[in-house]
């Protein structure tokens, strides 16, 4: 089957350009930043270094991440994904945010030095741009064609995804596009002037830059290894789905877990009719299970549990969680 069809395929091209770009960029940036002896080319450089190993930890999440429950964990690898990605994060931080402020700090409060071969400078930004341009215009189109198949904008598609491989990338080379013209205007500045400030100040913004993608993606990936609930789209169908069935007088609780990408984890208390005799009750949640996985496919684990709602102990939990009860006419959502 085609790349794009297979689980991930589509992120692992995505982070594949993006690697080799960022790899090309680095050695190009680093090249120009050494021979000028501008602070915003070094810190451009540290930033394309960065991105370098960002891709490297966002290949080693896609492999990783894909691998088959097993006796250790039966719930899959799924959120192996999110720890690689928040060390991606943490790379980011450590390797491109930091570097950039040392250098920003050293250009404008060191001795003043004179800018050297400022055209190789402009030669190299205007490269980056454009192959920069390349890795971001992949990232953008996945996220597009994935924001349209869930009928969402791009803003809320990033703010529920679940894969965090394809956002990593658009976040950091929409940085590394900002961070460019950032780099450009200190180097041009620094010539106009003759003074260190405007590159120094260049360097800081870039490393306030990175700092901000790294606390991003960092918040994100953190939360969805803590736990996340799935999606409230596919929480509210399940919920109105799960209280259509005949023999369900009331969905009492109902909790989800994002466990991988386009992958949940359901568990289901609900309040069966009290006519249903074992085997009903049994054949009813085959049935139930069994038509849930067919609508909704990122359900790859579903528990159903009987509870009468009146239980005062199941209750109290599900009115701490969500401050209502769940069946029908307790409220929205939740």
């Amino acid at each position: 089957m085609p790349d794009e069809e297979r689980p991930g395929g589509e992120s692992t091209l995505t982070v594949v350009i993006a690697l080799v770009i960022n790899l090309a960029i680095a050695v190009m940036k680093l090249v120009a930043g050494l021979v000028s002896g501008s602070a915003a080319m070094l810190s451009e450089a540290a930033h394309s270094i960065a991105d370098t190993f960002t891709e490297l930890f966002l290949l080693t999440a896609l492999r990783r991440s894909d691998r088959p429950a097993d006796r250790r964990h039966p719930f899959g690898y799924g959120k192996e994904r999110y720890f690689w990605s928040l060390l991606a994060a943490v790379s980011i931080f450590a390797s491109g945010a930091l570097f950039a402020f040392y250098e920003g700090f050293r250009t404008v409060f060191g001795a003043p030095s004179e800018q050297e071969s400022p055209l190789l400078a402009y030669i190299v930004l205007a490269l980056a741009f454009v192959l920069e341009s390349v890795s971001w215009t992949q990232a953008i189109r996945q996220t597009r064609r994935e924001a349209a198949a869930e009928n969402r904008s791009i803003q809320e598609y990033l703010s529920r995804s679940d894969d965090t491989t394809a956002k990593t990338v658009l976040y950091e080379d929409s940085a590394a596009l900002v961070g460019l013209v950032i780099a450009f205007l200190g180097v041009l500045l620094h010539q106009i002037t003759g003074s260190n400030l405007p590159d120094g100040i260049a360097s800081l913004l870039i490393g306030l830059l990175l700092a901000f993608v790294a606390y991003l993606l960092g918040r994100t990936n953190a939360t969805l290894l803590i736990g996340r609930q799935a999606d409230p789209v596919l929480v509210f169908a399940v919920r109105d789905r799960l209280a259509e069935a005949p023999e369900v007088e009331a969905v009492v609780d109902l909790l989800t877990m994002t466990t991988g990408t386009d992958s949940v984890l359901l568990c289901a208390r609900l309040d069966f009719d009290d006519a249903l005799g074992a085997a009903d009750l049994e054949r009813a949640c085959v049935r139930i299970d069994g038509e849930l996985r067919a609508e909704f496919h990122e359900l790859n684990e579903i528990f159903l549990e009987p509870v009468p709602r009146t239980d005062p102990d199941v209750r109290a939990k599900v009115l701490a969680r969500y401050g209502r009860e769940l069946h029908p006419g307790g409220g929205t959502g939740p």
